[in-house]
């Protein structure tokens, strides 16, 4: 398992529009990933898990991946979110 803690930017959270980039651009890798803040454990891979954490602007998550492809899953996860997702 591989994880790394980032803070979300997005003035808006991690709402509709990024969760939706997040969970396309995780579904390409076989393994797992978790978002977890102080309260929950989140599957990265479901919009409604993600969007039910109501995730605010300058949160900090961990983002912890596992499986056979975990390390560029997690670099591609933390790029996303480092970057705002675009906005």
């Amino acid at each position: 398992m591989v994880s790394k803690t980032v803070k979300i930017k997005n003035e808006m959270g991690f709402h509709m529009r990024p969760a939706n980039m997040f969970v396309t651009a995780m579904t390409k890798y076989s393994s797992d990933i978790e978002i977890v803040t102080d309260t929950k454990r989140i599957n990265g891979k479901s919009i409604m898990n993600i969007m039910a954490a109501c995730i605010k602007c300058g949160s900090e998550i961990t983002v912890e991946c596992s499986g056979a492809d975990e390390q560029a899953m997690l670099d591609e996860a933390v790029s996303l979110i480092e970057s705002g997702f675009g906005e």
